[in-house]
């Protein structure tokens, strides 16, 4: 593994994470002044509005706050803006909405705000106290409010890795610390804090491990009655792995906000009521669908226009763009994109009236973020972090940007980095893979960005019966390695063209359900003509 411990301790609290080693929360950035803040709230009876986004992050960060603030008594309104009419944030359409509709007297804006300095100068003015509690990059200038709860506004925090959920996790932990509350069970809300982690994508590291290991474990055993349906119409069993959080809930989760309302995903996570669970999570499974329908149509009309115009030689970014492309799942087509080519890619949808909103994803080594800084004078607006971020133009200068960011990407960006290559973790013989060695492989758990599932190399394998395909894209292998067999699965690999056997093959392993049985499973990642030994 490439973790580089520097001792015993660090080795065991990887391998061991506990919540009893979790940090002081005043630890963050101007966590005092805001715990004050809402303490101060409750004692008035203030009206307060939780303001978020309609990710998962957004989502869980909402419903976590949400019933903090209810065992303490306080009854706050929950705002979720509309992706498709109002955008990210605290835009002016969705504030103008919120005091609308709760005048509120404080408002705690949560994964959104570190770059409104318009927009809660505004609230300010019109008599609205406001906290942020979020972990975007922030901008060259901070707005005047409250609190703003962001450990990227402080370059010496060491809690840079933390998501809005997580950060809310810290806000709670910092007001039970303050005001002692009997019958509240934090650690119980790990589930919330697990999903939000792991969907938005952060490292797994520090507390986030902490976080996500016994988040995953309240996630099995939630009584949550929504979170219970989501589990079954997502076809997903105990034990709960990243990948399930990932691949099944989140994206059923976040389907609401991409395409209609995030309201639905909130009140599923907030329910207590059986009957509205089972129907939100049979909801949010449709929308799943249409969104996967949705994002394949955009993706194939993507994928054209970099068949035309994209040069691996010359072009260190991508940037596809086109009309009537929902903004909802550009995000996601960013993502394949940028895998499919190993470049940033940046995806935007035009309206009618020429505004344009895009969704970029990045590879390892470019701070998107940074990058779209540079190009900022073709922008409307824009805001993220290093690996994700949005952004809004004019259809005008569309060829501006296109030329700025990838003249941007280019100097950033080395030839090492646009080089896709695989990173084998250790070399493994067939005769090495056995229940024992997996056990060991499961203690490295959980498994996501900043600690990714082990990749694994073996040589001089032999292909010993023609490859079965499985719905359509996926080949199911039976090797040989010396006297081992294996069953391998490649996913996603119906149109690859395999070399002549014997290959190299790269792999990960999994405990696996095969017929009844737990086997060790093996997924291919990677296969070439097997090189010479010398």
């Amino acid at each position: 593994m490439r973790k580089g411990f520097a001792s015993s301790e660090e080795v065991e609290a990887f391998l061991r994470p506990r919540l009893s080693t979790l940090s002081d929360p005043f630890l963050l950035p101007n966590m005092q002044t805001a715990v004050e803040r809402i303490l101060i709230a409750l004692g008035r009876k203030e009206r307060v509005v939780l303001f978020g986004d309609y990710d998962v992050d957004g989502v869980t960060s909402l419903a976590l706050l949400a019933e903090m603030l209810r065992a303490y008594g306080m009854e706050p309104q929950l705002f979720l803006p509309l992706r498709m009419e109002e955008g990210y944030g605290l835009s002016p359409e969705s504030l103008e909405r919120c005091l609308g509709e709760h005048r509120p007297q404080l408002l705690i804006a949560v994964d959104c705000g570190t770059s409104s300095v318009a927009e809660i100068a505004d609230l300010k003015r019109r008599g609205v106290d406001v906290i942020v509690l979020d972990h975007h990059e922030p901008k060259s200038e901070l707005p005047n409010c409250v609190a703003i709860v962001n450990p990227k506004i402080d370059t010496e925090s060491r809690f840079h890795y933390l998501c809005s959920v997580g950060i809310v996790f810290k806000l709670c932990h910092a007001l039970l610390k303050t005001r002692q509350l009997d019958g509240f069970d934090l650690k119980s809300r790990l589930d919330l804090v697990a999903l939000g982690t792991v969907a938005d994508i952060v490292p797994l590291r520090g507390e986030n491990r902490t976080f996500v290991q016994r988040g995953a474990l309240e996630i099995a055993r939630s009584t949550r009655p929504g979170l219970k349906r989501l589990i079954d119409v997502s076809g997903v069993r105990p034990p709960i792995l990243t990948e399930h959080i990932g691949f099944r809930l989140g994206p059923r989760l976040n389907a609401s906000g991409r395409l209609s309302n995030a309201q639905r995903s909130l009140q599923l996570l907030l329910t207590q009521d059986e009957a509205e669970a089972a129907s939100l999570a049979e909801l949010l499974d449709r929308e799943n669908r249409e969104r996967q329908e949705v994002e394949k149509e955009i993706f194939l009309a993507a994928d054209e226009q970099i068949v035309r115009e994209f040069d691996p030689a010359r072009d260190a970014a991508i940037v596809v763009s086109a009309r009537g492309w929902h903004p909802g799942v550009l995000g996601i087509v960013a993502s394949r994109i940028s895998r499919k080519y190993h470049r940033p890619a940046m995806v935007i949808g035009f309206e009618e009236n020429g505004i344009g909103k895009g969704s970029g994803r990045s590879i390892e080594g470019l701070n998107l973020v940074e990058a779209l800084n540079r190009c900022s004078e073709s922008l409307e607006k824009f805001g993220g972090h290093e690996m994700a971020a949005g952004l809004t133009i004019l259809e005008g200068k569309i060829d501006m940007f296109v030329a700025e960011f990838r003249r941007v990407t280019r100097e950033l960006l080395s030839d090492d980095y646009l080089q896709h290559c695989v990173r084998i973790d250790h070399e493994l013989l067939f005769s090495d893979l056995n229940f024992d060695f997996l056990h060991w492989h499961e203690t490295l758990q959980p498994f996501g960005n900043g600690n990714p599932q082990p990749l694994f190399l073996a040589r001089g394998v032999e292909l010993v019966a023609p490859p079965r395909v499985v719905n359509d894209k996926h080949c199911v292998l039976r090797l040989r390695q010396g006297n081992y067999h294996q069953r391998a699965v490649f996913f996603d690999s119906v149109n690859v063209s395999l070399p002549r056997s014997p290959w190299d093959i790269a792999f990960r392993i999994r405990a696996d359900e095969y017929e009844g049985e737990t086997r060790l499973g093996m997924q291919i990642q990677a296969v070439r003509q097997a090189a010479a030994i010398d």
